[in-house]
């Protein structure tokens, strides 16, 4: 087996603490430009694409989000499941082979997803459905092992907060390419639905090889294999022990209002640029600047985090982020206001899209500290679980809206829409970042005072084993 790889049986003090080195961190963060570039086509265009271009009413388009994200929200649970119940631990690791075998597929699957034929409305809509629920049980396959793997890498809090910082500018350059470049090629050909192809293809060859580079150069050091292969019993013990990891259970549900926020906020910025600010030539810029300026926060959150409790820190990333989109639904009424209002609600966003990770990894020991059950696969799926539904919520609010408020695909807008288009860009995000604020505030426990003291008694627990 070789030398950056020891399989522990079941606990892991006796391994010498390992840092990551700078290569390791970089192709960390490399993994997630590379699921960016086959996952946000499908937040940023495939609503736009499912009404404009293949023709299904907006509340289908919609309600395909919402079928595909809930089923994926399963598939996740599942796919956790089984990366912790994995006894045969070869010397790739527990779950690099995850990440690399399903970075292909994935990649075609996108490209299904943007090429579905001319056929009758019903069976546009199956295929609608079939293809991109494939395609998020696939993700779930690559992405949940991809997020499981930080623990196995190191178990400094603060090298897992650099880790996070690294995914977080990596998934933001993937999204400000894909925001950037997407519709430029798009708009290279006479048809925009062969431009759409063309797009995805490109970016899901860039995506499934950037994911396949992320997983041959990251190195797992603390690989706990199971003792014995989890029975009903165990499992339902395990599933049980994530009703008390209560810093798991408060990140699920303020990532349902962020993320779901963050989502809509995608999907809408085409149609508010089109029809509110009748300039689509704005969104490849306005990614440039807003998207560019979550690398600020990137930069500046490890930094920060020396100083300042990571608590205290997702609040502020909220209260910058809720005043920005809060503000802007009143004063937003020129192409240069939609990109500084944007570049300061990202800013606000990538507070708390960074500490996401590093909070979620001290989940992980929170769980085991408080039940007894180390489970990196089935934490980290839970957690997405909640973001998957976040997604399903996100795909689906705008079509129910747009539909409800007479959205007409490629025509003048109403008032009435016009407003719909607003409120669904500003209001519902920052109403949403409010509302994390006080969640975060009043029930998160696991402030870093008390991380400290849970390490310090895990050690001690594990020394006397």
């Amino acid at each position: 087996m070789p030398k950056d790889i020891a399989v522990s049986q079941g606990h892991d003090s006796s391994l010498t603490p390992v840092k990551t080195n700078v290569r390791q961190r970089i192709f960390y963060g490399l993994g997630d430009t590379g699921y960016n570039f086959l996952f946000d086509m499908g937040q940023l265009y495939l609503l736009k694409y499912f009404t404009d271009h293949l023709g299904l009413p907006s509340v289908w388009a919609g309600s395909v989000f919402l079928v595909a994200k809930v089923w994926d929200a399963f598939a996740d649970i599942s796919v956790g499941t089984w990366i912790d119940n994995r006894m045969n631990i070869g010397p790739k690791g527990k779950f690099r082979p995850f990440i690399f075998y399903s970075a292909i597929p994935l990649a075609l699957l996108l490209v299904a997803t943007f090429s579905i034929p001319n056929f009758s409305l019903t069976w546009k809509i199956i295929l609608a459905y079939l293809s991109y629920m494939i395609f998020g049980t696939v993700y779930s396959i690559g992405n949940i092992a991809y997020g499981s793997i930080v623990p196995a890498m190191t178990k400094n809090s603060q090298e897992r907060t650099i880790l996070a910082s690294f995914r977080q500018a990596g998934g933001t350059l993937g999204l400000l390419i894909a925001t950037v470049a997407f519709m430029p090629i798009v708009w290279l050909f006479d048809n925009e639905s062969t431009g759409y192809l063309a797009a995805v293809t490109i970016f899901g060859i860039a995506g499934a090889s950037l994911v396949m580079l992320s997983a041959k150069n990251v190195e797992e050091h603390y690989v706990i294999k199971p003792k014995e292969k989890l029975s009903k019993a165990v499992l339902k013990k395990s599933y049980g022990a994530l009703l008390k990891n209560r810093p798991l259970l408060i990140l699920c549900v303020v990532n349902v209002f962020t993320f779901s926020a963050y989502n809509v906020k995608l999907a809408i910025q085409i149609f508010f640029a089109q029809y509110t600010l009748h300039d689509t030539s704005i969104i490849p810029y306005m990614g440039f600047f807003s998207i560019g300026s979550v690398f600020i926060g990137t930069i500046i959150v490890p930094n920060l985090v020396k100083y300042i409790d990571k608590v205290w820190l997702y609040i502020i990333g909220c209260v910058i982020w809720a005043a920005a989109d809060l503000t802007a639904f009143f004063v937003v009424d020129s192409p240069f206001a939609f990109v500084a209002f944007a570049s300061l609600a990202f800013l606000g966003s990538s507070f708390i899209n960074t500490l996401n990770w590093a909070l979620i990894s001290d989940a992980v020991e929170y769980g085991e500290w408080k039940t007894g059950i180390r489970a990196e696969g089935l934490v980290y799926s839970s957690y997405t679980f909640f973001r998957k539904l976040s997604q399903a919520i996100a795909g689906f609010v705008p079509g129910i809206v747009l539909a409800f408020v007479g959205y007409v695909p490629n025509a003048e807008q109403s008032e009435n829409a016009l407003f719909g288009i607003r409120s669904l860009i500003y209001i519902y995000p920052g109403a949403l970042a409010i509302l994390t604020i006080v969640f975060m505030y009043f029930f998160y426990p696991l402030w870093n005072d008390k991380y400290k003291q849970i390490i310090g008694e895990l050690s001690k627990r594990n020394a006397e084993k």
